[in-house]
């Protein structure tokens, strides 16, 4: 998995209106740019906020993503949850619990 990837486009995205620009442009060559994996290409694209999170992806940043696809608050946290329910724990970074491994 490339968690740093990933994190660096959420925020590059977040924060370079160019970025944003070729998000709404070309996607596609965006995503292709970074070091993704398959199933990263494809939670991004989704958008798949619950998996996203249980990846590992910083929910500071995370949170700026949904938002940008449309999700408020009360549904964003519910896609974290759902997640976990559907992929379980989250699998590394911040959010990884102490007592799943």
């Amino acid at each position: 998995m490339s968690l740093y990837y990933t994190q660096k486009l959420l925020y590059q995205l977040n924060r370079d209106p160019a970025v944003r620009r070729r998000f709404d442009e070309d996607f596609e060559s965006l995503l292709a740019e970074h070091e993704l994996t398959e199933e990263e290409r494809d939670a991004l694209r989704k958008p798949d906020i619950g998996l996203l999170y249980v990846m590992g992806v910083n929910g500071q940043i995370l949170m700026h993503y949904a938002a940008l696809r449309g999700y408020e608050w009360n549904a964003y946290l519910e896609a974290m949850r759902e997640g976990e329910r559907r992929y379980g724990p989250v699998r590394t970074g911040l959010y990884t619990r102490a007592d799943s491994r």
